[in-house]
């Protein structure tokens, strides 16, 4: 059955439906659901929408949870495809079907016309969906702007598979202004991985984990979840993943750009080291191609080979990356072992300068005015040459 957020009607597709082949408004859903007269319905709506009238008490509403308002947002969101070219063309590009994927579109009308509902307004306001602009529109009512307008919508679920957050894809290329979260982030996509997974591959992005969930054969072998890019394995990533007790593989599944190799060394050595008993391997995707890219300009058996020759890379741990960084940042110095001619020309050179302030009249402590400091040499023979031991003080003119 889908049910029409816009027209407030439901269709049933199931040909068993006695009500199969035409559309039903809200009296007829409660007729045929609770089995009962129109007159029998409508005294049944009257009563879900005031459930205490006649009583002189007011009772005041019930303020809704932030998964509430989020859930019934998304359902508006998903509904809006149907009646969107740009959702539907844009999805078409990036080789998703909304059919097989649950995803929305916001258009950012919601809050306006015949769908205005203060209550929900309120709501939207405070979870982010809607940013008060401080001002009043043409029709004198206060003016909002839309958060994540024109975009493509996707729910974030928590353990209990409730939408606790949303993630906004735009359609408009504006390399700058992509990709949108809900303050407070919250939530996974597509939701937790289930208590029994064995293998499970980590995407870059929530589109990457769409588009392998709609190949059947990737869905029933693995289970998948986005990470937030390059620099979004979170806390809440990490606490889901040790609930695993039957894992046995992390695939890294990255983008093939420079900063997608590097995610796959650092989160391959981060997990190697959460997960000593769990296999971490990669994919090596084609240089500067993500997962949706080569869904656009390949068969989708491109996927499943890429998955089918995955490598178990040699990640160091972390505390061996970080000994590696800083020989990088800080070699060691390499010692330099002079000759004995070298020896005798450098004592040359010194004695040559005596001229321009070389005082060596104290063979233990050799002195140099220079252009820009003092130095002196202590503990050094002139005429002792294996006695390489000394003390180099440099003091500013």
């Amino acid at each position: 059955m889908q049910v029409y957020y816009k027209t407030h009607t439901a269709y049933c597709f199931s040909t068993n439906c006695p009500t199969h082949g035409k559309s039903i408004d809200v009296i007829d859903f409660i007729m045929y659901k609770e089995k009962c007269n129109k007159h029998e319905a409508i005294l049944k709506a009257k009563n879900l929408i005031n459930p205490n009238e006649g009583e002189s008490q007011k009772v005041e509403p019930i303020k809704p949870t932030r998964t509430e308002v989020l859930t019934k947002m998304f359902t508006y969101f998903k509904n809006a495809i149907y009646n969107s070219k740009t959702a539907k063309e844009y999805l078409e590009k990036r080789g998703l079907d909304f059919s097989k994927t649950e995803v929305g579109y916001n258009s950012g009308q919601f809050h306006h016309g015949k769908r205005k509902d203060e209550n929900l307004i309120n709501s939207c306001v405070e979870y982010g969906l809607l940013l008060d602009l401080g001002n009043k529109g043409r029709t004198g009512n206060p003016a909002y702007r839309s958060f994540g307008k024109w975009c493509i919508v996707f729910g974030l679920r928590d353990r209990g598979h409730k939408i606790v957050g949303l993630y906004f894809r735009s359609t408009l290329e504006k390399k700058d202004q992509r990709h949108f979260y809900l303050r407070n982030r919250q939530g996974l996509y597509p939701g937790y991985p289930s208590a029994g997974t064995k293998r499970l591959i980590l995407t870059e992005s929530i589109i990457d984990a769409a588009s392998l969930l709609e190949e059947d054969e990737i869905r029933n072998k693995y289970k998948v979840l986005a990470l937030y890019g390059t620099n979004g394995l979170t806390e809440e990533h990490q606490l889901a993943i040790k609930e695993l007790n039957e894992l046995e593989e992390i695939i890294l599944f990255l983008n093939g750009d420079e900063a997608g190799k590097k995610a796959v060394e650092k989160y391959g050595s981060m997990l190697k080291e959460a997960f000593r008993k769990v296999k971490i391997t990669s994919v090596e995707v084609p240089e500067n191609e993500d997962v949706n890219s080569l869904l656009q300009g390949h068969s989708s058996e491109i996927l499943t080979h890429l998955l089918g020759t995955r490598k178990e890379s040699n990640f160091l741990f972390s505390n061996e990356n970080q000994l590696k960084e800083k020989e990088q940042a800080y070699p060691s110095p390499k010692l330099f072992t002079p000759s004995k001619e070298e020896l005798k020309q450098a004592v040359k050179r010194l004695v040559e300068e005596s001229q321009n302030g070389l005082d060596t009249d104290n063979p233990y402590n050799l002195k140099y005015n220079g252009k820009e400091a003092k130095y002196q040499i202590k503990g050094f023979k002139i005429n002792q040459m294996d006695s390489l031991k000394i003390t180099l003080q440099i003091t500013e003119l």
